[in-house]
């Protein structure tokens, strides 16, 4: 995840209020349980300084939207006396339930290990003849973003459905089929590259029907097919004779393929980390961090994959201003922070206070 979104932020008027709403089932009593929730979460800012300003922005944010969607989504919300900073319907709480700060920075470090833990995934449920384009957002367990959809039919005029005899005289016939599902997929492929051009995904799922998602596969672009991966079901479901088990299925295999796309990130991070350490291009704890931002060295900050690192938002907001990146990573690093360098920075070199060396 690239930083430089959030520098804007970092750098708007302090002090912040950071608000993380945690998802519940939903209620027939959403609004009210929402609005104690809520109230509860104000009262704490409001004894904590935050401005009236502040405080009413986030109060057009929590209850200005849809009570059922709050419940049932989840908020993280940025805001300062000019108003609304950050606002995201999805849960980043970890399971530690509603919580409010005020102060500097934001605190935002559960909010960006939750996106950094995201796969942007164009989803496509194929068969021979149509699909269904959805742009997606996962988390290892959950789906952050229900996007935009799409819908796409081949424009073949021919039958893709083979005879069922295997007489001679059907062989024509059966061409036809052939020629109709490859012009329906080469349609198919032409419309997931426009959009993958659009939104870069991280990945594209394919799912569907056996023989459109082999031959969709076979014929996306190489750009695509790099990041492309097979989803073993949804049969049924491009054509909407699917039920809900094929649909409850199609869900959680798309899940299962994103919890390994992501293992696999983590774990390619990790050992990129351990290459940059062994050639001097790495650094870990919060205090050579911090030296390393000061020289402008840091190309991506390194937070362990469920630990909090020591003085996370202040090593977040740092990496922001020198326009970083945040991963995560599987090693053991100390302070639970580590980065990886532009080049090599000379941080044992430095004082304690590494701004004084650049003064």
């Amino acid at each position: 995840m690239q930083l430089n979104t959030l520098r804007k932020i970092y750098e708007a008027q302090a002090p912040f209020a950071t608000v993380y709403l945690q998802a519940q089932s939903a209620s027939a009593n959403a609004e009210q349980e929402v609005r104690l929730r809520w109230d509860a979460l104000r009262k704490q800012l409001a004894e904590a300084g935050a401005h009236d300003r502040t405080l009413a922005a986030l109060d057009d944010a929590v209850l200005g939207e849809d009570p059922g969607a709050v419940q049932t989504e989840g908020r993280v919300l940025v805001a300062n006396r000019t108003g609304l900073l950050l606002a995201e319907d999805f849960d980043a709480t970890r399971d530690g339930g509603d919580h409010a700060v005020l102060g500097e920075p934001p605190a935002l470090g559960d909010y960006i290990r939750q996106r950094a833990r995201s796969v942007k995934a164009l989803v496509v449920l194929v068969d021979k003849e149509r699909a269904t384009v959805r742009r997606d957002v996962f988390t290892s367990t959950a789906v952050l973003d229900a996007g935009a959809e799409s819908s796409v039919e081949g424009s073949a005029t021919e039958t893709v459905n083979k005879p069922r005899e295997g007489a001679e005289h059907h062989r024509r016939m059966q061409q036809r089929a052939d020629e109709a599902a490859w012009l329906n997929i080469r349609d198919i492929s032409e419309h997931v590259r426009k959009t993958a051009q659009r939104w870069r995904p991280d990945a594209v799922l394919v799912a569907g029907e056996v023989q459109g998602r082999k031959l969709l596969l076979d014929e996306l672009p190489t750009e695509l097919s790099e990041i492309a991966h097979e989803v073993e079901t949804g049969g049924g479901i491009p054509n909407d004779s699917g039920d809900e088990g094929a649909h409850e299925a199609l869900a959680q295999a798309l899940q299962d393929t994103v919890r390994e796309i992501t293992i696999t990130r983590t774990k390619e991070l990790t050992e990129r980390f351990g290459d940059a350490r062994a050639n001097g291009l790495a650094v870990e704890g919060a205090e050579d961090i911090r030296r390393a931002a000061q020289l402008g060295a840091i190309e991506t900050l390194l937070l362990r994959y469920d630990s909090e690192a020591a003085e996370e938002d202040q090593l977040l907001q740092a990496a922001a201003r020198v326009d970083a990146a945040v991963a995560l990573v599987g090693a053991s690093v100390t302070d639970n922070a580590a980065a990886i360098l532009r080049y090599e920075a000379p941080v044992d070199q430095m004082g304690a206070d590494p701004a004084s060396q650049l003064a």
